[in-house]
């Protein structure tokens, strides 16, 4: 079936629905992410976007139900050059079109991804709308809220306590849209987690005497999260090791008083260079964020740790007499290079240095 992407500035593009045919609306993004396309779609942190992908191929390899980084792809559509209808892999499951057409995931095809992506970066990131050609969508787009001031994170949160691992270390997640990388990550290195919604007032994560403190990722605006603010500000001021993440980034920025504002395009890709300004050593990283903490409003108590070697974005920080660690990207790489794992180990050896005292 003809279909057609529009954009709210006015521009469109042809092309061939597959999954669900539409009507899907949301903010219109870009990664660059060679592979990995099940963990994207399944990546809380896409709430409300339309991914474009600059690989020109993508479905070749199925669908695992397996990689996935939640329990159900987030994305409201997905915008592709080639769509592979036979997935070539012993682990798949089922096709990148039947996973779309079952989760109601507007698709489109046969699209000039080369060209879109190049009006995305000039123009920037924006509302769109993906349908069949012959179905004006103009006014529904219209009427689509813009991503700043939309606070996402318990639209994509666990809904209630659960837990996970088993080791020494107690470790409070706060759930903002985690991905399971994450919690793998921290579950191999001997801790036991508690993952709370992202609703959950401090003191009652802390009333549990937790060993150390983990923010997690998740979509929308930081500064949009006016009740959850607070809260972290009571979590990372408590003296447990913390490692923030994202969106938990963001919101320590925030919570300590800091600012945030929007990119134009954002960040999203397993290959963008970091600079580690501690240690000199540049990681290549994976990213998605639409959001950034600007450098200039950072306290005297905070210092930046990473720079995005791209364009200077800040890309963490940490606080200069807490043990408090925060990176804007995904130190657990899924999709990705594995250069940031890391920050990982850092919390553990916080743990252990707190154990030994």
């Amino acid at each position: 079936m003809k279909g057609t992407l529009l954009l709210e500035d006015g521009t469109r593009f042809a092309g061939e629905l597959f999954g669900h045919p539409g009507p899907a609306f949301g903010e219109i993004v870009f990664n660059t992410s060679m592979s990995g396309y099940e963990e994207i779609l399944t990546d809380p942190s896409y709430r409300r976007q339309v991914v474009v992908f600059t690989n020109p191929q993508m479905g070749n390899y199925g669908i695992t139900l397996e990689d996935g980084e939640s329990r159900r792809p987030w994305v409201e559509g997905v915008i592709v050059r080639e769509e592979s209808p036979s997935p070539s892999n012993w682990r798949s499951r089922l096709s990148l079109r039947r996973y779309l057409e079952e989760h109601r995931v507007a698709g489109l095809s046969e699209v000039d991804t080369r060209a879109l992506v190049r009006h995305i970066r000039d123009h920037g990131a924006q509302r769109c709308a993906i349908g069949p050609a012959d179905q004006d969508l103009s006014a529904e787009l219209a009427a689509q809220p813009s991503m700043v001031g939309l606070g996402l994170a318990k639209e994509v949160s666990s809904e209630q306590v659960y837990r996970m691992g088993d080791g020494p270390y107690q470790v409070a997640v706060l759930d903002l849209g985690v991905k399971r990388g994450i919690l793998r990550e921290l579950v191999e290195r001997g801790m036991a987690l508690t993952v709370y919604p992202a609703g959950t007032k401090a003191e009652e994560i802390l009333r549990t005497k937790p060993h150390a403190l983990v923010l997690s990722n998740g979509p929308g605006d930081p500064a949009a999260l006016t009740d959850i603010i607070p809260e972290v500000r009571k979590l990372v001021t408590s003296g447990l090791p913390t490692l923030a993440i994202c969106l938990g980034h963001q919101l320590t920025a925030l919570a300590l008083g800091a600012r945030t504002f929007k990119l134009k395009f954002g960040h999203r890709g397993g290959n963008h260079p970091v600079s580690c300004t501690t240690t000199g050593k540049v990681e290549i990283s994976s990213h998605n964020h639409g959001f950034a903490v600007d450098p200039d409003s950072l306290p005297p108590e905070l210092e930046a740790t990473h720079i995005d070697l791209y364009d200077g974005t800040l890309e963490g920080f940490r606080h200069r007499t807490l043990p408090v660690q925060c990176v804007q990207y995904h130190p657990e790489s899924s999709p990705g290079p594995r250069d940031s794992l890391y920050l990982f180990d850092w919390l553990k050896e916080q743990l252990c240095q707190s154990a030994t005292t």
